[in-house]
């Protein structure tokens, strides 16, 4: 008996290492086949030119801290796109209200607008026009109007530019110029190009 099981032990000793070798070749099949398969992070593509969301017939307005109206955005149509953060508006009107409560009015034939409403840009028959009025400092302001194909507005900054042809009218007086920067916090107004100008005298100072 004692003979033949160390036949025996014998025999399983020469397949142990193959029977050994069996199971681990089982294991590590079953470990990977377990084991979550972990792919390289994705690289981020760039964002495409792409519109989001858009609007039809729309109003959208903008307020202090105070809770005072500073702008309003009517368009016919608009769409939004995330890569500029801009919409794109189509025969848009803005109303802004400055510090001192004075209106100012834009219409284009389209406008990009950003994200915050702090800056528009007029397109196609572009008009800006602020209304007459009386500033903080008690003097009397006259209508002022700004037509040109192309107008920037910045609204927080009350500037207003264009590297077109542009007419102004302020009051009875008119200017054309091929470029326009105009401060209005400063009062600084500057035409660039070829300037043409006519001044009508003040019916009190024509005394």
């Amino acid at each position: 008996m004692i003979k033949l099981l160390r036949a025996l032990w014998e025999r399983l000793s020469l397949y142990l290492p193959v029977i050994l070798m069996g199971v681990l070749a089982l294991g590590t099949y079953w470990l990977v086949r377990s084991t979550p398969l972990f792919l390289p992070a994705a690289q981020e593509q760039p964002a495409k030119h792409e519109a989001d969301y858009f609007m039809r017939k729309f109003s959208v307005r903008t307020f202090d801290e105070s809770g005072r109206l500073k702008s309003e955005v009517f368009g016919a149509n608009a769409h939004h796109f995330p890569d500029t953060d801009t919409l794109d508006v189509d025969f848009v009107r803005i109303r802004s209200f400055n510090v001192d409560g004075r209106l100012t009015t834009a219409t284009a034939s389209r406008a990009l607008v950003n994200g915050d409403a702090s800056e528009v840009q007029l397109i196609g028959n572009a008009r800006v026009v602020r209304e007459s009025g009386v500033n903080s400092a008690g003097q009397s302001l006259k209508r002022m109007e700004f037509r040109s194909e192309f107008l920037r507005v910045s609204v927080e900054a009350e500037r207003l530019e264009s590297d077109k042809p542009v007419e102004l009218m302020r009051g009875e007086d008119r200017f054309t110029a091929d470029k326009l920067d105009f401060n209005n916090v400063d009062r600084i107004l500057q035409l660039k190009g070829r300037v043409k100008g006519r001044l009508v005298p003040d019916a009190s100072t024509s005394k």
